[in-house]
């Protein structure tokens, strides 16, 4: 039986390279839009794709830091 056709090897790679490639095209086409920054770092290049990742990597350290303290024992429910 056939797989999916995104669950094939071959394409997944292909979607891999085809957002890596829309996303650096986005990051590229910065450079012609004139920025109009309000806090000076907004205007630096690519400001959208660093920042956006350091708020995603931030987000999920914060995630784990949170479920690390908020865990229970695995013993928490045998009383």
């Amino acid at each position: 039986m056939d797989n999916h056709w995104l669950a094939r090897a071959t394409t997944i790679r292909l979607l891999w390279i085809l957002f890596i490639a829309i996303l650096a095209s986005t990051v590229l086409l910065d450079t012609l839009v004139v920025h109009h920054s309000h806090f000076g770092i907004d205007g630096t290049f690519g400001f959208g794709a660093w920042f956006g990742f350091a708020s995603c990597a931030a987000l999920v350290l914060f995630a784990k830091f949170l479920g690390a303290v908020l865990k229970r024992p695995d013993h928490y429910y045998d009383r």
